[in-house]
C-alpha cells in the first residue's frame, strides 16, 4: 500500500474553498440588512404610536403651510386608500394580509440570495422588507393601516402615507436606478 502525501494548495493549484465558507460568505451582510428592515418596522410603530397618542384621528397639525402636514387617518385599504370603501371590507383586509405576508416572504428570500455584497439592491431589498413587515403589523393589529404624512404642493395633495410606505418607495426607486444603470462588463 502506498500513502498519498497531500501538498497544500499554493496560489498556483488552489484547492476551490470549502462549502462552508462559500455559505458563510454568501450571506456574508444578512445581518447588518436584517438589521435595516428591522429599523425601519421599529421606526414606523414608533411613528405611529406617537402619532396615535399625540393627534386624534381625523385631525390636522400644519407643519408648513400648503406644503407639509402631520394626520392622522387610518387607512382600512390598499395604497393610496385604494379598496377603502369596497362592499367587502373583510374580504379586502385578508386579501391584504395574504399578499403583505406573500410580499414579506418573497423580499426576505431574495434579500438572502443577494446579501453577499453590501448593494443597492439589497439595501433596497432591506427598506422593502422593513416597510411591508411595518404595514403587515398594522393589518394584523388593528385590521388598519395608521397613515399621518400629508404633502400638498398647493391646491394638489398626496394621499397620506406613513414611514413603512417612505421606505418602500426609497427601496422601489433604488431598484429602479440598479436595474437602469449601466452594468459593468465582465
Amino acid at each position: 500500500m502506498s500513502e498519498r502525501y497531500e501538498y497544500p494548495p499554493t496560489e498556483f493549484d488552489p484547492q476551490p474553498p470549502r462549502r462552508e465558507k462559500v455559505k458563510d460568505q454568501r450571506r456574508r451582510y444578512f445581518p447588518l440588512l436584517l438589521a435595516l428592515a428591522a429599523f425601519v418596522a421599529i421606526a414606523d410603530h414608533v411613528s405611529k404610536k406617537f402619532i396615535s397618542h399625540r393627534l386624534p384621528v381625523g385631525h390636522v397639525h400644519t407643519v408648513i403651510p400648503g406644503l407639509f402636514n402631520i394626520t392622522h387617518v387610518l387607512n382600512s385599504g390598499a395604497a393610496f386608500s385604494f379598496l377603502a370603501d369596497t362592499a367587502s371590507p373583510d374580504l379586502v383586509l385578508r386579501g391584504l394580509i395574504l399578499f403583505s405576508i406573500a410580499a414579506v416572504l418573497i423580499v426576505g428570500v431574495m434579500l438572502l440570495r443577494s446579501c453577499a455584497t453590501l448593494s443597492l439592491t439589497s439595501i433596497a431589498l432591506a427598506l422593502i422588507l422593513g416597510g411591508a413587515v411595518g404595514n403587515l403589523y398594522d393589518r394584523v393589529m388593528y385590521h388598519y393601516v395608521i397613515d399621518f404624512i400629508g404633502v400638498h404642493v398647493g391646491p394638489y395633495h398626496w394621499p397620506d402615507f406613513n414611514f413603512a410606505d417612505s421606505a418602500i418607495v426609497i427601496g422601489a426607486c433604488l431598484l429602479m436606478i440598479e436595474i437602469i444603470r449601466p452594468q459593468p462588463e465582465i
